[in-house]
């Protein structure tokens, strides 16, 4: 690549598009989501996140959701620091060899019932490393996954998205019984 080609494109028109944010789609599915989690849980929905060897792509988009952009706290989800206070743990990436003792724990640490919803693509068992050698490979080898979020990484409307369809499925679970 020439000294040229190099210049231009750092300083030319980038290619990539810009991902165009739908604010009155994320609400709309936000305030459903609400409705949903008054319905299952009749309190907000505490989330442990639990990254197993991930890129941190799907770590930066579960942490927009709790900035003032997204703020989806205001739809009842919340982030906890512990999984002893959490309802649902979100596993990212897929599961490294190192991690796979401590992923255990983490869900025997969890009150039941407690649910596992795996948020990615490697955590969802079709990334890039399922086949390393440093690799188990998706969240469902060592733990009971109820729900998948697949994307790479889904964006915050798709994590929304996701959350709502789980809480759907967990309803109808619940009227089965």
């Amino acid at each position: 690549m020439s000294l040229s080609q190099i210049i231009g494109n750092i300083l030319g028109p980038k290619r990539a598009a810009a991902l165009v944010f739908n604010e009155s789609e994320f609400e709309k599915i936000g305030l459903e989501l609400k409705g949903e989690i008054d319905r299952v849980f009749g309190r907000s929905l505490a989330i442990r996140e639990l990254d197993t060897g991930s890129d941190n792509a799907v770590e930066i988009e579960l942490n927009n959701l709790g900035t003032p952009y997204y703020d989806v706290e205001r739809f009842g989800v919340c982030f906890v620091a512990s999984p002893r206070h959490a309802d649902v743990i979100i596993v990212t990436g897929a599961v490294t060899l190192n991690i796979a003792e401590a992923a255990r724990k983490t869900y025997e640490a969890m009150p039941q019932p407690g649910w596992v919803i795996a948020v990615g693509d490697d955590a969802c068992g079709t990334g890039l490393v399922r086949d390393s050698y440093a690799v188990l490979g998706a969240a469902d080898k060592i733990l009971p996954v109820d729900f998948k979020i697949p994307g790479n990484p889904p964006t915050p409307t798709d994590i929304i998205r996701g959350l709502l369809a789980f809480m759907t499925t967990i309803l109808s679970q619940k009227k089965k019984r």
